[in-house]
């Protein structure tokens, strides 16, 4: 007989999603009202309130798509990008080729620069694409490459398209909340994320936001979207001003809620503390990994902190380390992707499971099973390394 699902209790500490904060999901607990209810809709404005704070805008056109982050980057493109425009896309990882297959769907022509898995994105290299192809319309790229933990310079390159009077749309899914993200100042035009990386949040949601010049693009547009779900020039009926909303899709009430309360635990942190969290917590796990005699996989100068890459080391097996993680120490570490497949390890500290103790149980939990297999490490020397950072 088939039975309720109960969940065990994981620490999670991988590429995403990571611990849920208990007040997100006693918020999610509360009951489910109507999607044009007019209480709902007043906290509809609440939530496009603390996502401007979030993404440091003012941008009207900014919103949680009913989604996740994947659906942001499709929305990003599918309402900025017509057929036969030229694309700039960055690759670094994964998701930049992701980028490239949005850009091929809407019918248009991506123009690939292409940067070392690891590194960020040379600057250097779009101003040449687009003295290349002065027809380029949008520039395309990923903020935190969530496939090798890399930061890549967002404002520069935002600065570079719009000299070029070209549009940006930045993947920022692991980047909100985590590290700084100044979307006016920066004049990014298109910023998305996800719900269950650095807020905390379930899965299922990815925050938005477009720029005036974009919104006025995507008003302008002589041709439909490609998609009607993502359809900005529908959606803004739903999510617009006033307390009248048109019907467009029925939200998730639930995880809107949830959406709310982690907005709200990181208003009440601030910005600013919330990133120095994540660095002080990336700093101590570092010093602890490289106590342990492990590589980060990723340089210092743009590592990132919730998102940290480290090499495996030879002679142990990446499978069976993150499955021992998990079934005798419940906690979930990320398996690289891509060229990274195999060789690395993404160990995540996002939002509500960046905390000190969570360190300690990562490098405690790491060195008992490695030790296991024969890797030579001093006992307690990771955990010694990482307490002399956060106690400094």
């Amino acid at each position: 007989m088939t039975k309720s699902f109960y969940p065990p209790i994981r620490t999670l500490m991988g590429p995403g999603p990571s611990d849920v904060s208990p007040r997100v999901l006693a918020a999610m607990g509360r009951p489910t009202i109507g999607h044009l209810d007019p209480l709902f809709v007043e906290l509809m404005d609440e939530i496009k309130q603390l996502l401007q704070y979030a993404l440091k805008t003012k941008n009207e056109l900014t919103l949680p798509i009913s989604a996740p982050g994947s659906a942001g980057m499709e929305a990003a493109f599918a309402n900025l990008v017509s057929p036969g425009d030229t694309v700039i896309v960055c690759q670094n990882g994964v998701f930049g080729g992701r980028m490239k297959e949005n850009v091929e769907r809407c019918g248009a022509n991506p123009v690939m620069i292409q940067d070392s898995w690891g590194k960020p994105v040379d600057p250097e290299k779009v101003s040449e694409a687009f003295d290349s192809h002065p027809e380029a319309s949008v520039l395309a790229f990923v903020h935190s490459e969530t496939s090798t933990g890399a930061r890549s310079d967002a404002k520069t390159l935002c600065q570079i398209a719009f000299e070029h009077g070209a549009f940006s749309i930045v993947d920022a899914v692991t980047t909100l909340g985590g590290i700084e993200l100044d979307t006016d100042n920066w004049k990014a035009d298109v910023v998305y994320s996800g719900s269950q990386k650095c807020l905390s949040c379930v899965p299922g949601l990815s925050p938005i936001t477009f720029s005036k010049r974009a919104a006025e693009r995507i008003n302008n547009r002589t041709s439909k979207s490609h998609s009607w779900f993502l359809d900005m020039q529908l959606i803004m009926s739903y999510w617009g001003e006033g307390k009248k909303r048109a019907y467009h899709h029925t939200a998730p009430v639930n995880a809107l809620y949830g959406l709310h309360e982690s907005l709200l635990i990181l208003k009440e942190e601030g910005l600013e503390t919330s990133f120095s969290r994540h660095r002080t917590n990336h700093e101590a796990l570092v010093a602890g990994l490289e106590a342990m005699g492990l590589e980060m996989a990723v340089d210092q100068d743009f590592r990132l902190p919730q998102l940290n890459s480290v090499y495996i080391p030879n002679g142990i097996d990446d499978g069976k380390t993150r499955n021992e993680l998990l079934n005798d120490f419940n906690l979930e570490i990320g398996a690289g992707l891509g060229e990274l497949a195999g060789k690395t390890w993404r160990i995540g500290l996002m939002g509500h499971s960046s905390t000190r103790r969570n360190v300690i149980t990562c490098l405690a939990s790491l060195e008992a099973v490695m030790a296991k297999q024969g890797y030579d490490l001093v006992p307690g020397a990771a955990i010694d390394a990482a307490k002399s950072v956060l106690d400094a």
